[in-house]
């Protein structure tokens, strides 16, 4: 199985607080990867680090290596900007432009990268909306506020501006923390039709959704990562006794 992210001795910090420890993983292509964990353990700030939106905090600081496809994205000739349309990142809580409507919420980066021509712009969109499973709920009404969308349908969204701009791996932060168990239902069907395509990350407090949907799982605690491994294995017998309280809810 083909590696698409290596991590190496990977250190974030907040001011003078270490907020990961060391961290090495390396994260295979076309699968779908969980990061698991109480909170403030440093699973978000591990995902920000690979698309590198951790250096956006005012008094932030990574150190070691971090790896697409071999490159270096912390190299000083690599744009960040372009690691990010390469790495996509879909957050927490559902953020469509709110001025936007459903069609320039998805051809936003597009527009920004001076893509103008129509009919290429109506074929992404449209193709992205239906990757997204989302083009059949809108397709009547894509001139509509982005945010008229259900919370469910905004999260679809916002995966369908994501995938607009073919980034090649693709983050997860905790994506079904707001949405009720329908839409998240919903999202994790569109998670594991997507890993035929993109690289996947996942970043989720909710352990039957990361057995249902991850291939590999890595348990972190308090900034250092505890234990990774096939997801199946890690839920059904980690090495680790921190890894076996937290999964039966003995702590965290």
């Amino acid at each position: 199985m083909e590696e698409r992210v290596r991590v190496s001795n990977l250190n974030a910090y907040f001011g003078n607080t270490r907020a990961l420890k060391d961290i090495n993983i390396a994260i295979k292509a076309k699968i779908v990867t969980a990061i698991i964990g109480p909170s403030g353990c440093g699973k978000s700030t591990f995902i920000r680090c690979i698309n590198r939106l951790h250096e956006v905090v005012p008094n932030t600081k990574v150190s070691g290596e971090v790896l697409l496809d071999g490159e270096d994205i912390y190299s000083p000739d690599v744009d960040p900007i372009e690691i990010r349309r390469k790495i996509g990142m879909v957050f927490q809580k559902p953020n469509p432009f709110p001025v936007l409507s459903i069609y320039d919420n998805v051809a936003a980066g597009l527009k920004l990268n001076g893509v103008k021509k129509k009919d290429y712009l109506d074929e992404i969109v449209e193709g992205s909306l239906r990757r997204a499973a989302l083009w059949d709920e809108v397709k009547d009404k894509i001139n509509a506020s982005g945010v008229s969308l259900s919370g469910g349908q905004q999260q679809r969204l916002c995966i369908a501006r994501c995938l607009a701009v073919k980034p090649e791996v693709l983050l997860f932060d905790e994506p079904c923390a707001s949405l009720d168990p329908i839409s998240t239902s919903k999202i994790e069907e569109l998670i594991l039709e997507l890993k035929k395509y993109y690289t996947i990350v996942i970043v989720t407090h909710n352990m039957q959704q990361a057995a249902r949907v991850s291939d590999h799982t890595a348990f972190f605690l308090l900034g250092e990562m505890i234990e990774f491994g096939k997801t199946q294995e890690i839920f059904t017998a980690p090495k680790d006794k921190r890894t076996e309280d937290y999964i039966t809810g003995r702590f965290g």
